[in-house]
């Protein structure tokens, strides 16, 4: 066969060894492996209690004094060692300067004092107060609304979030934050996620902010609505964040298939509130009522 036609039967054949060597039994080449597909996004659904759904659990807070011990307990487990994120308050507990209810709301009041006496002291200048459902309650899926009116001022730093009953560390084990609001950044509302492979050590944390100018002088109802494919985070029934699940069985990016607990609390400074002015103590959170639903 002449070099010409050699080339043409070469190029007319896709074959694992170049043309000329190896076995004339050679496979062929495999085709390229398909991508997978990208997962489906759901699309965000209507804001406000989904249709049908009941009220599982609640508080109302309409019974003053300390909180409910049936609800809700207070975590003070970093006091003497310092608390994350360089925070600057001692967390109290069964202290009504701190945590009471009164007129049918619960008060979250940081305050401006050192707590020496106490034996988990650790050095804080500030108390404040930060209450969960761990142990007592926890929810796998849900709707929940945390009607609150936030503290401002700069330092200041409340939260209303969620963390994993999984037993795993932070953050394989999964935190939702329904929302943040930092006194330096007066009105901006945070919705975010944190699992191990999106969190705000590594920078990549999944979130997003929105506007609520009058966070700090009128109530608004926080909300987070929970499902096997999402996770969606408003306010007044609008929401502004969503985080689809993967669906690829990763649990560092999706851990949210096991119940979480709720926490509430008034941080103070650090990494993300910032310097503290000592001039706005005291300031508090107060929340009107927290309600969750189930279908």
């Amino acid at each position: 066969m002449n070099r010409v036609k050699l080339q043409l039967l070469c190029t007319s054949f896709v074959a694992l060894t170049a043309c000329g060597g190896g076995s004339a039994n050679s496979a062929p080449a495999p085709a390229p492996a398909a991508a997978a597909p990208a997962p489906v996004v759901p699309a965000m659904p209507v804001g406000g209690v989904p249709t049908g759904w009941k009220l599982v659990w609640a508080d109302e807070f309409n019974v003053n004094g300390l909180p409910d011990a049936s609800k809700w307990g207070f975590d003070t487990s970093r006091n003497k060692d310092g608390w994350y994120n360089n925070e600057l308050q001692y967390y109290s507990r069964d202290r009504v300067e701190n945590s009471r209810i009164f007129d049918g709301k619960l008060i979250i009041q940081a305050r401006k004092e050192r707590l020496t006496a106490a034996a988990d002291y650790g050095g804080q200048p500030y108390t404040s107060a930060r209450l969960l459902t761990q142990g007592k309650a926890a929810w796998k899926y849900g709707f929940f609304e945390i009607r609150a009116k936030l503290p401002c001022g700069l330092g200041t730093w409340p939260a209303i979030w969620m963390l994993g009953t999984s037993g795993a560390d932070w953050p394989l084990v999964g935190e939702i934050d329904i929302m943040e609001h930092v006194g330096k950044k007066q009105g901006e509302v945070l919705g975010t996620v944190h699992t191990a492979a999106y969190n705000h050590t590594i920078n990549t944390q999944k979130g997003a902010a929105t506007m609520v100018p009058d966070a700090c002088d009128a109530f608004h109802n926080y909300q987070l609505r929970w499902e096997a494919d999402q996770i969606v985070v408003g306010v007044d029934n609008k929401y502004f964040f969503q985080f689809a699940n993967p669906k690829d069985g990763d649990v560092k990016k999706w851990p949210f298939d096991v119940p979480q607990y709720l926490i509430l609390n008034v941080a103070l400074g650090g990494d993300l509130g910032g310097p503290v002015n000592d001039a706005i103590f005291p300031v508090q959170m107060e929340v009107d009522y927290v309600r969750i639903y189930q279908p």
